[in-house]
C-alpha cells in the first residue's frame, strides 16, 4: 500500500495544478490533512479516507473541509458514496485555491495510469439553472451531457444551485450515475454552506470526476472476518447487518430509515410549529404525534416506501440501503422534519413539494427548514407582513382545527414562495450574509421578539447554524462545530459540565470515523475496529489516536461559540428540563436545582448552563 497521501492542488484562477504528497503518520485522512491545508491556504478541500475502495462497508464517503461561510469557523461536511468514484482518480484529496474569473465546471479524469486530466470550463449558470429540471438538477444534467463521453466508467458530479449565490448556506449536491443514467438518489454535503464557498470563493459551480485508476485497496475478506470474529464472534457482513438495522428496517418499530424510526419513536418529544410545541403540555404533543405523525405522515411513508421496499444506497455497496425513496423523492428524517412538522407540514405530498423545491435550489435542507419555520411564525404572529417577505399569504400555524392535507399543502406552498423570495431577494429578504445577521437587522427595526423566535447556534460575529432536530440540550452546545453529530444528543439529563465532557468524547469518536472516510451509520463497529484496522495495516494505532486527539484540540482552539442570542433557545433548555421532571419522573437533585435556577431567573440560569457546558468542553479538549 502507498505510504503517502496524494493531494491534487488546483488553482481555479489559472487552471494550474500539481500533486503534493503527505506522509501517513503525519496525517491520516481528510480531516487532519484538511485542517492543515485550510489553515495554510484557506482552501476548499474534498477527499476520501485511507480505506476507500476497500471491502469495508461505509468506507466511501467524500469529505469536504474548509472555513464555512455560514458558520465562520473550520467545518466538516460529507456525502455518501461519492468517494467510491473519486478513488478512481488515484488520489486522496483535491485542494481548491484561487477563484475562476467566471462560474465554471471543473473536469477531472484519469485514464488507466496516465496523468490526471484537469480542465476548467466556463458555464452560463443562470441559463442552465433555468433549464430543464431546474437548479442543481439542470446543472448536473448539463455537466453530464457535456463531458460523459470522456469517461470509460460512470463518473460522479458535484453541483450547486442558486442558493449558493443568494445565501451563505448553499449545499453541494450529487447523485449516483448508474449504467450511464443519472439516478434520483440525492446525496448532499449540506451543512456548512460549502456550495456557497465553492461558487463564491472559487468560482466553481460543478465538478465532474471519475477514472479507471486501480490501486491496491484492502480486499482480503478472510483476514477481515478473522478480525471481526475475534472481537464480535461474527463475520464482518453479519456485524454490519446488525449495526445498520435502524437504517434498513427495524422490526421493533415496523419501519426503517432515519425518517421511519425517528418519527415512530418521538412521541412527546415531537418538535413542531417552529419549536412552539415545547410550550404545549405532554398531552397536546402526544396528540400531534398520534394523529398527525403516526396515523398520517408516518403511515404514508410506511405504505409508500417501506412496504414497497423503495430503498437504495448512496452509490456504494452497503447493507444499510438507507436511502428511502418514493419515486424521485428521498425521505430522510431531518429535512422532512424541518420542512415537515417544524413548518406545520404533516402530509407527504406537501413535504415532497417543499423539500424538492429546496433541493432544486441547492439549500442546506436543515438550515433552510429552520429559517422557513421562523419566517412562518413571524407571519403568524404578525411581526412581519407577507408583502415584506415578498409573499401573499400567512401560514396555518396551530394544531387546533388543523386540516392535515389542505393546511399542510397551504404551508408548503407558502414555503415554496418564501424560497423563491429568498433566491430573488424580494421585499426585505436578503440572506446573502446569513439568517443571523438578517434577524438582527430585522430585530432593530421590528423589535427583539423577531430574533427571539429564531432557534440557532451562534459562532463569532456572523456565524449561525440551525440545530439538529432532537429536543435535547446537546444540540445547542457551544462546540467548535455544530449542526453535525459532534455532541451528545441523547435524551437523558446530564449536568451541563458533564454534558460538555460527553460532547468532547463524542467529537473525538466521530473524528475517528470522519478521518478514515467512514459513514457514521456503521459506527456501532467502526469506532471500535477502525483503530485496530489502522494498526493491522499500518502499525500506527497509537499515532492515529494521538492525531485524533490533537486534531480535536486544534479545531476546538478556534472555538468562537457565542452565548445564545434567542430567547427561544433559553426556553428550549428549560422546557426540556421540566419535561424530564414531570413526564419522565426524573428526580435527580441537580436537575431540580437547574429547574429552580431557570424559574428564578431564566437569563442568568441559561448563561450559567451554557458556560458549564463550555467548561466541560474546553477542559476535555486541551492538547496537553
Amino acid at each position: 500500500m502507498d505510504i503517502d497521501q496524494k493531494v491534487l492542488f488546483i488553482d481555479a484562477a489559472t487552471g494550474f495544478y500539481r500533486i503534493n504528497r503527505f506522509r501517513i503518520g503525519d496525517f491520516f485522512g481528510p480531516i487532519d490533512l484538511g485542517l492543515h491545508l485550510t489553515g495554510k491556504y484557506r482552501s476548499l478541500n474534498f477527499g476520501t479516507g485511507l480505506l476507500a475502495g476497500s471491502i469495508f462497508p461505509g468506507s466511501n464517503r467524500l469529505f469536504f473541509t474548509g472555513f464555512s461561510p455560514c458558520w465562520g469557523g473550520f467545518f466538516i461536511s460529507s456525502m455518501g458514496g461519492a468517494g467510491l468514484v473519486f478513488e478512481n482518480l488515484g488520489i486522496n484529496m483535491v485542494t481548491l485555491v484561487g477563484k475562476s474569473p467566471s462560474p465554471s465546471i471543473l473536469y477531472l479524469n484519469r485514464v488507466h495510469g496516465e496523468e490526471i486530466e484537469v480542465k476548467i470550463e466556463p458555464v452560463d449558470i443562470h441559463r442552465v439553472w433555468n433549464e430543464g429540471r431546474g437548479g442543481v438538477y439542470s446543472l448536473m444534467d448539463h455537466t453530464y451531457e457535456q463531458f460523459y463521453g470522456c469517461y470509460e466508467n460512470d463518473p460522479r458530479i458535484l453541483a450547486v444551485g442558486p442558493a449558493a449565490q443568494s445565501t451563505d448556506f448553499g449545499a453541494i449536491g450529487s447523485v449516483p450515475i448508474t449504467k450511464g443514467k443519472i439516478t434520483f438518489v440525492d446525496t448532499w454535503a449540506g451543512r456548512g454552506g460549502f456550495g456557497s464557498k465553492m461558487l463564491k470563493e472559487h468560482g466553481i459551480a460543478a465538478i465532474i470526476f471519475g477514472g479507471t485508476f486501480l490501486d491496491e485497496d484492502f480486499r482480503n475478506r478472510k483476514v477481515a472476518d478473522e478480525w471481526f470474529q475475534n472481537r464480535y464472534k461474527k463475520k464482518l457482513a453479519a456485524k454490519d447487518l446488525e449495526a445498520t438495522t435502524k437504517y434498513r428496517f427495524d422490526p421493533k418499530f415496523g419501519t426503517g430509515g432515519t425518517f421511519g424510526v425517528n418519527f415512530a419513536s418521538l412521541a412527546g418529544r415531537i418538535i413542531a410549529f417552529n419549536y412552539g410545541s415545547i410550550y404545549m403540555d405532554e398531552a397536546e404533543r402526544l396528540d400531534i404525534h398520534e394523529k398527525f405523525i403516526v396515523n398520517h405522515y408516518l403511515k404514508q411513508f410506511n405504505e409508500e416506501t417501506i412496504k414497497t421496499k423503495q430503498q437504495r444506497t448512496c452509490g456504494e455497496p452497503c447493507a444499510a440501503v438507507c436511502k428511502k425513496m418514493h419515486g424521485e423523492f428521498k425521505k430522510d428524517y431531518e429535512p422532512y422534519q424541518t420542512m415537515g412538522p417544524l413548518c406545520g407540514i404533516f402530509d407527504q405530498r406537501a413535504a415532497e413539494k417543499l423539500n424538492h423545491h429546496a433541493d432544486m435550489y441547492g439549500f442546506d435542507a436543515i438550515s433552510v427548514g429552520g429559517v422557513l419555520s421562523w419566517l412562518m411564525e413571524c407571519l403568524s404572529e404578525k411581526l412581519l407582513k407577507p408583502k415584506e417577505l415578498g409573499v401573499t399569504e400567512s401560514p396555518v400555524f396551530s394544531p387546533k382545527g388543523f386540516h392535515l392535507e389542505s393546511d399542510s399543502m397551504h404551508n408548503a406552498e407558502l414555503g415554496v414562495a418564501l424560497l423563491d423570495a429568498i433566491i430573488e431577494k424580494r421585499g426585505c429578504l436578503n440572506l446573502e450574509e446569513g439568517a443571523r445577521k438578517f434577524a438582527r437587522r430585522l430585530a432593530r427595526e421590528k423589535g427583539k421578539k423577531v430574533l427571539d423566535l429564531l432557534v440557532y447556534n451562534a459562532f463569532g460575529r456572523k456565524g449561525w447554524m440551525v440545530p439538529n432536530q432532537y429536543w435535547t440540550p446537546g444540540v445547542l452546545s457551544p462546540m467548535a462545530i455544530m449542526g453535525k453529530y459532534y455532541m451528545h444528543y441523547g435524551t437523558d439529563f446530564l449536568p451541563p459540565r458533564e454534558l460538555g465532557r460527553k460532547n468532547a468524547e463524542r467529537f473525538r469518536q466521530e473524528l475517528i470515523l470522519d478521518n478514515l472516510g467512514f459513514c457514521r451509520f456503521h459506527r456501532d463497529w467502526a469506532e471500535d475496529m477502525l483503530p485496530e484496522i489502522v494498526d493491522s495495516l499500518y502499525g500506527l494505532k497509537s499515532q492515529f489516536l494521538e492525531k485524533i486527539a490533537i486534531t480535536a484540540s486544534r479545531i476546538n482552539s478556534r472555538n468562537a461559540s457565542v452565548f445564545w442570542e434567542s430567547e427561544r433557545n433559553f426556553d428550549y433548555i428549560y422546557a426540556f428540563l421540566k419535561r424530564k421532571q414531570i413526564v419522565d419522573g426524573d428526580g435527580d437533585a441537580e436537575l431540580l436545582t437547574w429547574i429552580k435556577h431557570f424559574e428564578k431567573d431564566k437569563h442568568e440560569a441559561a448563561l450559567n448552563f451554557w458556560y458549564e457546558m463550555h467548561k466541560g468542553i474546553h477542559e476535555s479538549l486541551r492538547e496537553f
